[in-house]
Protein backbone atom coordinates (compact mmCIF):
# COMPACT_ATOMS: atom_id res chain seq x y z
CA UNK A 1 0.00 0.00 0.00
CA UNK A 2 1.44 3.25 -0.70
CA UNK A 3 1.86 6.16 2.19
CA UNK A 4 -0.23 9.00 1.41
CA UNK A 5 1.68 11.19 3.77
CA UNK A 6 4.74 10.14 2.39
CA UNK A 7 3.51 11.28 -0.99
CA UNK A 8 2.04 14.44 0.21
CA UNK A 9 5.24 15.65 1.79
CA UNK A 10 7.27 15.17 -1.36
CA UNK A 11 4.73 16.79 -3.32
CA UNK A 12 4.76 19.85 -1.14
CA UNK A 13 8.98 19.85 -1.06
CA UNK A 14 9.49 19.00 -4.67
CA UNK A 15 6.65 19.39 -7.08
CA UNK A 16 6.11 22.69 -9.40
CA UNK A 17 2.87 24.93 -7.98
CA UNK A 18 0.87 23.58 -10.52
CA UNK A 19 1.01 20.65 -9.56
CA UNK A 20 0.87 21.33 -6.05
CA UNK A 21 -2.44 22.71 -6.99
CA UNK A 22 -3.67 19.64 -8.80
CA UNK A 23 -2.88 17.46 -6.20
CA UNK A 24 -4.85 19.58 -3.94
CA UNK A 25 -7.68 19.56 -5.97
CA UNK A 26 -7.53 16.34 -6.06
CA UNK A 27 -7.06 15.26 -2.49
CA UNK A 28 -7.65 17.70 -0.37
CA UNK A 29 -10.85 19.38 -2.50
CA UNK A 30 -9.34 22.72 -3.14
CA UNK A 31 -11.01 24.96 -5.82
CA UNK A 32 -10.12 23.24 -9.42
CA UNK A 33 -9.76 27.11 -10.21
CA UNK A 34 -6.58 27.66 -8.16
CA UNK A 35 -4.92 25.16 -10.85
CA UNK A 36 -6.03 27.12 -13.64
CA UNK A 37 -4.57 30.16 -12.30
CA UNK A 38 -1.42 28.51 -11.99
CA UNK A 39 -1.90 27.41 -15.45
CA UNK A 40 -2.49 31.13 -17.15
CA UNK A 41 1.12 31.83 -15.91
CA UNK A 42 2.53 29.29 -18.89
CA UNK A 43 0.50 30.88 -21.38
CA UNK A 44 1.85 33.28 -24.18
CA UNK A 45 0.25 36.03 -25.60
CA UNK A 46 -0.40 34.08 -28.78
CA UNK A 47 -2.72 32.08 -26.94
CA UNK A 48 -0.26 28.60 -26.87
CA UNK A 49 1.66 27.74 -23.69
CA UNK A 50 5.37 27.36 -23.38
CA UNK A 51 7.65 27.85 -20.54
CA UNK A 52 8.18 23.86 -19.26
CA UNK A 53 4.68 23.04 -18.72
CA UNK A 54 5.72 19.85 -20.51
CA UNK A 55 9.32 19.64 -18.50
CA UNK A 56 10.92 17.78 -21.36
CA UNK A 57 11.37 20.88 -23.12
CA UNK A 58 12.26 24.07 -21.41
CA UNK A 59 11.68 26.70 -24.41
CA UNK A 60 9.19 29.67 -23.79
CA UNK A 61 8.11 29.42 -26.95
CA UNK A 62 4.26 28.28 -27.91
CA UNK A 63 4.32 24.76 -28.60
CA UNK A 64 1.42 22.23 -29.42
CA UNK A 65 2.55 19.95 -27.46
CA UNK A 66 1.81 21.95 -23.89
CA UNK A 67 -1.26 22.87 -25.38
CA UNK A 68 -2.21 18.94 -24.83
CA UNK A 69 -1.21 19.28 -21.78
CA UNK A 70 -2.72 22.25 -20.27
CA UNK A 71 -5.90 20.88 -21.65
CA UNK A 72 -5.36 17.47 -19.59
CA UNK A 73 -4.94 19.19 -16.62
CA UNK A 74 -7.92 20.95 -17.44
CA UNK A 75 -9.82 17.58 -18.30
CA UNK A 76 -8.29 16.05 -14.77
CA UNK A 77 -9.90 17.89 -12.78
CA UNK A 78 -13.28 18.74 -14.86
CA UNK A 79 -12.89 22.57 -14.97
CA UNK A 80 -12.35 24.01 -18.47
CA UNK A 81 -11.38 28.30 -18.84
CA UNK A 82 -12.79 28.30 -22.05
CA UNK A 83 -11.24 32.02 -22.78
CA UNK A 84 -7.38 30.28 -22.21
CA UNK A 85 -8.65 26.95 -24.34
CA UNK A 86 -9.97 29.23 -26.98
CA UNK A 87 -6.66 31.50 -27.47
CA UNK A 88 -4.68 27.70 -27.48
CA UNK A 89 -6.92 26.96 -30.75
CA UNK A 90 -6.21 30.65 -32.01
CA UNK A 91 -2.61 29.44 -31.68
CA UNK A 92 -3.24 26.21 -33.07
CA UNK A 93 -4.71 27.62 -35.92
CA UNK A 94 -1.74 29.97 -36.84
CA UNK A 95 0.87 27.37 -36.22
CA UNK A 96 -1.33 24.54 -38.50
CA UNK A 97 -0.22 23.57 -41.77
CA UNK A 98 -1.48 24.00 -45.15
CA UNK A 99 -2.22 20.64 -45.19
CA UNK A 100 -4.01 20.63 -41.54
CA UNK A 101 -2.66 19.92 -38.17
CA UNK A 102 -0.19 21.15 -35.96
CA UNK A 103 3.21 18.87 -35.43
CA UNK A 104 3.91 17.99 -31.78
CA UNK A 105 6.96 20.68 -31.82
CA UNK A 106 7.75 23.77 -33.86
CA UNK A 107 10.87 24.95 -35.26
CA UNK A 108 13.04 26.91 -32.64
CA UNK A 109 12.23 24.90 -29.36
CA UNK A 110 16.17 23.05 -30.11
CA UNK A 111 17.43 26.22 -28.47
CA UNK A 112 16.87 25.61 -24.76
CA UNK A 113 17.53 22.61 -23.13
CA UNK A 114 15.33 19.28 -24.05
CA UNK A 115 15.13 16.11 -23.57
CA UNK A 116 18.05 13.24 -25.48
CA UNK A 117 14.28 12.21 -27.10
CA UNK A 118 13.55 15.20 -28.84
CA UNK A 119 17.00 16.00 -30.55
CA UNK A 120 16.74 16.41 -33.90
CA UNK A 121 13.01 15.92 -33.68
CA UNK A 122 10.92 16.92 -36.82
CA UNK A 123 8.00 15.24 -37.72
CA UNK A 124 5.08 16.77 -39.68
CA UNK A 125 1.74 16.97 -38.15
CA UNK A 126 0.07 13.11 -37.14
CA UNK A 127 -2.25 11.85 -34.50
CA UNK A 128 0.12 13.28 -31.58
CA UNK A 129 -0.91 15.19 -30.23
CA UNK A 130 -3.52 16.40 -32.84
CA UNK A 131 -5.63 13.65 -31.79
CA UNK A 132 -5.26 14.08 -27.85
CA UNK A 133 -6.45 17.87 -28.31
CA UNK A 134 -9.20 17.40 -30.52
CA UNK A 135 -10.44 14.45 -28.02
CA UNK A 136 -10.00 16.92 -24.80
CA UNK A 137 -11.67 19.87 -26.31
CA UNK A 138 -14.82 17.75 -27.15
CA UNK A 139 -14.65 16.20 -23.77
CA UNK A 140 -14.68 19.77 -22.20
CA UNK A 141 -16.84 21.38 -24.32
CA UNK A 142 -14.92 23.62 -25.88
CA UNK A 143 -16.10 24.62 -29.56
CA UNK A 144 -13.70 26.24 -32.09
CA UNK A 145 -13.29 25.79 -36.08
CA UNK A 146 -9.67 24.72 -35.68
CA UNK A 147 -10.89 21.82 -33.57
CA UNK A 148 -13.77 20.74 -36.23
CA UNK A 149 -11.47 21.20 -38.80
CA UNK A 150 -8.57 18.94 -36.92
CA UNK A 151 -11.35 16.39 -36.24
CA UNK A 152 -11.11 15.26 -39.72
CA UNK A 153 -7.87 14.38 -40.10
CA UNK A 154 -7.57 12.82 -36.90
CA UNK A 155 -9.76 10.19 -38.46
CA UNK A 156 -7.78 9.62 -41.36
CA UNK A 157 -4.51 8.93 -39.03
CA UNK A 158 -6.14 6.76 -37.00
CA UNK A 159 -6.98 4.45 -39.69
CA UNK A 160 -2.99 4.41 -40.52
CA UNK A 161 -1.23 0.89 -39.82
CA UNK A 162 1.19 0.22 -37.33
CA UNK A 163 0.39 3.38 -35.00
CA UNK A 164 2.72 2.66 -31.57
CA UNK A 165 1.27 2.68 -28.20
CA UNK A 166 1.58 6.76 -27.59
CA UNK A 167 -0.68 7.17 -31.19
CA UNK A 168 -3.54 5.15 -30.00
CA UNK A 169 -3.44 6.58 -26.32
CA UNK A 170 -4.57 9.65 -28.15
CA UNK A 171 -6.27 7.92 -30.41
CA UNK A 172 -8.58 7.16 -27.71
CA UNK A 173 -8.66 10.27 -25.95
CA UNK A 174 -10.06 11.50 -29.46
CA UNK A 175 -12.69 8.41 -29.80
CA UNK A 176 -13.64 8.66 -25.94
CA UNK A 177 -15.82 12.09 -26.65
CA UNK A 178 -16.17 12.39 -30.60
CA UNK A 179 -19.90 12.92 -31.30
CA UNK A 180 -20.05 10.38 -34.03
CA UNK A 181 -20.55 6.87 -31.35
CA UNK A 182 -20.63 4.26 -34.04
CA UNK A 183 -17.47 5.14 -35.83
CA UNK A 184 -15.80 5.53 -32.71
CA UNK A 185 -16.69 2.41 -30.83
CA UNK A 186 -15.41 0.64 -34.01
CA UNK A 187 -12.34 2.59 -34.45
CA UNK A 188 -11.63 1.44 -30.96
CA UNK A 189 -12.19 -2.37 -30.92
CA UNK A 190 -9.94 -1.97 -33.90
CA UNK A 191 -7.01 -0.24 -32.04
CA UNK A 192 -7.49 -2.56 -28.94
CA UNK A 193 -6.76 -5.05 -30.68
CA UNK A 194 -3.81 -3.57 -32.50
CA UNK A 195 -2.18 -2.38 -28.76
CA UNK A 196 -0.55 -5.17 -27.54
CA UNK A 197 1.93 -5.22 -30.63
CA UNK A 198 2.66 -2.06 -30.94
CA UNK A 199 5.45 0.03 -30.05
CA UNK A 200 6.38 1.03 -26.72
CA UNK A 201 3.17 -0.74 -25.20
CA UNK A 202 4.59 -2.30 -21.70
CA UNK A 203 2.36 -5.27 -20.67
CA UNK A 204 4.38 -7.04 -18.16
CA UNK A 205 5.11 -4.14 -15.61
CA UNK A 206 8.18 -6.31 -14.88
CA UNK A 207 9.75 -4.85 -18.17
CA UNK A 208 12.63 -2.26 -17.46
CA UNK A 209 12.55 0.64 -19.04
CA UNK A 210 10.47 3.30 -20.49
CA UNK A 211 7.04 1.85 -21.35
CA UNK A 212 3.35 2.66 -22.22
CA UNK A 213 1.46 0.22 -19.50
CA UNK A 214 -2.25 -0.51 -19.39
CA UNK A 215 -2.51 2.30 -16.61
CA UNK A 216 -2.08 5.30 -19.13
CA UNK A 217 -4.77 3.63 -20.96
CA UNK A 218 -7.16 3.21 -17.86
CA UNK A 219 -6.18 5.58 -15.14
CA UNK A 220 -9.70 4.90 -13.47
CA UNK A 221 -11.71 2.10 -13.51
CA UNK A 222 -14.66 4.09 -15.20
CA UNK A 223 -11.65 4.60 -18.10
CA UNK A 224 -13.31 4.19 -21.85
CA UNK A 225 -10.22 1.97 -22.56
CA UNK A 226 -10.90 0.13 -19.21
CA UNK A 227 -12.45 -3.02 -20.71
CA UNK A 228 -9.59 -3.44 -22.76
CA UNK A 229 -7.33 -4.92 -20.17
CA UNK A 230 -8.05 -8.40 -18.28
CA UNK A 231 -8.89 -7.73 -14.10
CA UNK A 232 -5.33 -9.47 -13.37
CA UNK A 233 -3.03 -7.51 -15.34
CA UNK A 234 -4.71 -4.15 -14.33
CA UNK A 235 -4.16 -5.96 -10.50
CA UNK A 236 -0.29 -6.66 -11.69
CA UNK A 237 0.28 -3.01 -12.98
CA UNK A 238 -1.18 -1.73 -9.91
CA UNK A 239 0.75 -4.00 -7.31
CA UNK A 240 3.85 -2.65 -9.16
CA UNK A 241 2.97 1.16 -9.37
CA UNK A 242 2.39 1.13 -5.61
CA UNK A 243 5.62 -1.04 -5.12
CA UNK A 244 7.63 1.96 -7.12
CA UNK A 245 7.12 4.86 -4.30
CA UNK A 246 10.27 5.86 -3.61
CA UNK A 247 12.00 6.66 0.27
CA UNK A 248 11.24 10.32 -0.41
CA UNK A 249 7.71 9.71 -1.05
CA UNK A 250 7.61 10.43 -4.43
CA UNK A 251 7.90 8.23 -7.57
CA UNK A 252 10.71 7.85 -10.48
CA UNK A 253 10.78 8.43 -14.01
CA UNK A 254 12.01 6.04 -16.39
CA UNK A 255 13.65 8.30 -19.45
CA UNK A 256 16.51 10.82 -19.54
CA UNK A 257 15.09 14.86 -18.76
CA UNK A 258 17.19 17.33 -19.82
CA UNK A 259 18.46 18.24 -16.54
CA UNK A 260 18.13 18.25 -12.37
CA UNK A 261 15.05 20.91 -12.12
CA UNK A 262 13.19 18.80 -14.84
CA UNK A 263 14.01 15.51 -13.18
CA UNK A 264 11.88 17.28 -10.09
CA UNK A 265 8.93 18.62 -11.93
CA UNK A 266 8.74 15.51 -13.42
CA UNK A 267 8.45 13.21 -10.54
CA UNK A 268 5.75 15.69 -8.69
CA UNK A 269 3.29 15.28 -12.38
CA UNK A 270 4.63 11.20 -12.15
CA UNK A 271 3.34 11.30 -8.41
CA UNK A 272 0.14 12.89 -8.74
CA UNK A 273 -0.67 10.58 -11.51
CA UNK A 274 0.27 7.28 -9.49
CA UNK A 275 -1.80 8.74 -6.21
CA UNK A 276 -4.79 9.68 -8.65
CA UNK A 277 -4.62 5.99 -10.23
CA UNK A 278 -4.09 3.84 -6.87
CA UNK A 279 -6.83 6.08 -5.34
CA UNK A 280 -9.51 5.36 -8.15
CA UNK A 281 -8.57 2.03 -8.04
CA UNK A 282 -9.18 1.46 -3.83
CA UNK A 283 -5.41 1.06 -3.46
CA UNK A 284 -4.82 4.09 -0.84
Amino acid sequence: MADLARARAFIHGAARLIDRRWFAALFDGDDPGLLLKALSGYQNGDGGFGHGLEPDTRTPRSQPLNVEVALQYMADIGAADSTMAKAACDFLHQASAPTGGVPILLPGFEADAHAPHWRGYARPPELVPNGGIVGLLYRLGVEHPWRDATAEHVWRWIEDEGLGAHDILDATLFLESVPDRPRAQAAAARLAAALPQSQWFKADPATPGYGVTPLWFAPTPGSFCRPWFEDALIERHLDHLAALQQPDGGWPISWEPPGPAATLEWRGVQTVKALRTLKAYGRL
